[in-house]
């Protein structure tokens, strides 16, 4: 009876989900609309897109079952950095500049952005290929936890429940392209805000209560500790830190995330959109991270893997009813990040690696190649996930490990430079994105052979709190960029300023009648702007709305 009712449950879920794609075609047939929705997404549904594709399954099943295992309730403070850093001040920081700055390159993707702000195709194709080879095992990992929650459910083999949710996001994303998405992620943010707080509620009424289940933690010691998993930092203060810095300020260099402010509509619609992805945030990831920190109530230990620790919390604690909730939560976050990550690599695949060589590639053509490649993407990371449950392969997990970090670190501190100093140069970019690459890369080779390596060098300081672990890595490379680009912009040629001028603009007359003009000229799209040369189409709207 219960697994009737988990398969109901879910194929109404999907009937909606492939419903909303046939709806939103329309806005699906230029390339513009099929990719950013024609830049007219109000602030509600680029809020809860920006917030689902930030919190997929494997924040709820992976990380807090990892992290809470680790930190306690600590682990509540990764949360909390999440809304505080990854949304509020993402938004409050990159919003508006990558709204006006995109509008006017008239670019659609990060690499594309690269490319027109420094006036160099190569740099943007290489920006490509940064996106293109680490994206798709970060995509993979989207899978992880869904097989351990689903046999738990239905004991149906995992390679079933990865392709079922493959399909069904690939025919909405087909269909209805990036509206289609954003409408889908609303519905899916819904359902992940109610689901979290009921299920974490349910959790700790079955240990008695939210006092309860505290005193009962503080009895678990961490070592010699004794309640460091109630503690105010938990167990491990710097692993907890580096943790949030990385999930936190990591999301402002990820192409798949800086492209939901393209699409947004108006200069409110930002502030608006800012104020309920933090609440979205803080709800979601807080939920998920203190829910996560009583998993020592439940599991003995985690010799089973992090992945099993939420199912076993839920499979002890919960109704049949709840299950089908959680199921639908779960399935919610994998889609709605699964398919923006498929959008961004496809668009980027397209428009800026293969348009970039072929510049004559028609309109048509183009829509041919971004929905080819969105089932291409979906199909590949289907089986790299699928390859490795079967397998165990450790490349593939330690690949997926790196992903965030080598895209952080290589986009990170390029992208905010670029959007707020106009001496930032093409070269530190290059040296920025060479460095992040080339260090995930040597993180990843060490960490497979760290079996071999010298006892000097894996007991020593660097080792223990730089290579230690995939999340060091990425969070001092992430942070060292910020070294990194002023430097190298500094020591390297400056770029032409006929053209930044014209860019900055917006931003350096800050009066009633410049804020009309720029929203006023997102609505038009006039031609795009060159950096290094000569343009009037910005100034000649300024002035005409202006009067």
């Amino acid at each position: 009876m219960e697994v009737v009712l988990y398969i109901g449950v879910l194929l109404a879920y999907f009937a909606v989900m492939i419903f909303i794609g046939v709806k939103n075609q329309r806005s699906a047939k230029s390339v513009h609309g099929y990719v950013l929705g024609g830049r007219s997404v109000g602030p509600w549904l680029s809020a809860f897109a920006y917030g689902t594709s930030y919190f997929s399954a494997v924040i709820f099943i992976g990380y807090a079952g990892q992290f809470g295992w680790n930190f306690g309730i600590a682990a509540t403070w990764i949360g909390i950095g999440n809304a505080v850093i990854g949304s509020l001040l993402a938004w409050a920081v990159l919003g508006r500049r990558t709204r006006v700055m995109t509008q006017q390159l008239d670019s659609a993707t990060m690499p594309d952005y690269f490319g027109k702000r420094f006036s160099d195709d190569k740099l943007k194709i290489a920006a490509s290929v940064i996106i293109f080879i680490f994206l798709i095992p970060y995509t993979a990992s989207l899978y992880k936890g869904l097989g351990s929650l689903f046999a738990m459910a239905f004991d149906i083999p995992y390679w079933v429940c990865i392709l079922i949710m493959a399909a069904v996001t690939a025919v909405y994303v087909l269909i209805g392209g990036y509206m289609a998405t954003v409408w889908n992620d609303f519905i899916q943010g819904i359902i992940m805000l109610f689901g979290i707080v009921i299920i974490v509620a349910a959790v700790l009424m079955s240990q008695g209560g939210l006092m309860e289940a505290l005193a009962e933690l503080s009895q678990i010691p961490a070592g010699d500790l004794q309640g460091a998993y109630t503690s105010f930092f938990g167990p491990d203060m710097y692993g907890l830190i580096m943790v949030v810095i990385l999930t936190s300020l990591g999301t402002w260099g990820l192409p798949q995330m800086v492209q939901k402010f393209y699409s947004i509509k108006s200069e409110g619609a930002v502030k608006k959109g800012m104020i309920i992805s933090t609440v979205f945030a803080l709800v979601v990831a807080g939920g998920c991270y203190f829910l996560g920190g009583f998993g020592r109530l439940f599991v003995e230990d985690a010799s089973g893997g992090y992945d099993s620790i939420i199912p076993a919390m839920l499979s002890q604690s919960l109704p049949a009813v709840l299950i089908a909730l959680v199921l639908i939560l779960v399935v919610s976050a994998s889609m709605s990040t699964l398919s923006s990550l498929v959008m961004s690599s496809s668009s980027t695949l397209t428009l800026d690696l293969i348009k970039g060589v072929k510049k004559d590639l028609k309109p048509k053509s183009q829509m041919f190649l971004i929905r080819f490649f969105v089932a291409v993407f979906i199909a590949v990371s289907a089986v790299i996930a699928i390859v490795y449950d079967a397998y165990g392969l450790s490349f593939i997990a330690q690949m997926m490990g790196v992903s965030w970090g080598a895209l952080a670190g290589a986009f990170l501190a390029p992208y905010l430079f670029s959007l707020y100093w106009k001496r930032t140069s093409k070269a530190s970019c290059w040296v920025c994105f060479a460095f992040g690459v080339a260090t995930s890369i040597a993180a990843l080779v060490i960490s497979l052979c760290s079996a071999s390596l010298p006892a000097s060098f894996t007991q020593s300081f660097i080792y223990k709190y730089f290579f230690g672990s995939s999340i060091y890595v990425g969070t001092w490379t992430m942070l060292a960029g910020f070294i990194i680009v002023p430097v190298v912009s500094l020591f390297t040629k400056k770029p032409a300023h006929d053209g930044l001028d014209k860019l900055f603009k917006p931003f350096e007359e800050m009066n009633e009648a410049v804020e009309t003009a720029a929203d006023g000229y997102l609505t038009k799209e006039p031609a795009p702007l060159k950096i290094g040369e000569p343009t009037e189409s910005y100034d000649t709207l300024n002035e005409n709305q202006t009067k």
